[in-house]
């Protein structure tokens, strides 16, 4: 799904109230049957770190880690060990084709190349549901329908599963 608008519209905060970063100062926001506004803070910590996965418009990439360990930095944080972290990001990064730039660091990568990191590391904890916000806005014409197009491929690729 997408949604769009001008700026100033409300898309960001609609994102931010959905994935419970926000919450709602009138009316209510369900996930999995239950109103976001009655979990705890740890419940919505772990929500977001099981469940969700975000890919910003300025991609969020820490400067001084490759991509690899930017990708990987959800599955440590999560406690997970270290040989399983290491498949899953090699899967990760190779999904957005980027297997052969694990190693570089954000400036040593195109814009499309670090919003494909961001994406890695949004899918490598396999949510349920991923959070785009204007995913291509600081990307040129032809490296955002690239994003878009791997954007519709991973959703296509989890509705045949």
């Amino acid at each position: 799904m997408a949604v769009t608008g001008r700026s100033g519209s409300g898309k960001t905060t609609l994102l931010n109230l959905l994935s419970g970063l926000d919450r709602p100062t009138t009316g209510s926001v369900h996930f999995h049957g239950r109103d976001i506004s009655r979990f705890r803070d740890h419940e919505m910590v772990e929500i977001r770190r099981h469940k969700i996965g975000f890919v910003f418009q300025s991609f969020g990439l820490i400067p001084l880690l490759s991509a690899q360990e930017n990708v990987e930095l959800p599955l440590h944080i999560g406690g997970m060990s270290w040989r399983e972290r290491r498949q899953k990001v090699n899967d990760s990064l190779n999904s957005v084709g980027l297997g052969t730039r694990a190693r570089h660091r954000p400036f040593e990568l195109s814009g499309g190349e670090q919003q494909r990191v961001s994406i890695a590391r949004a899918l490598v904890t396999q949510p349920e549901l991923i959070f785009a916000d204007e995913p291509t806005g600081e990307l040129d014409a032809i490296t955002a329908e690239s994003i878009i197009e791997t954007l519709a491929e991973i959703a296509a690729s989890k509705l045949r599963r």
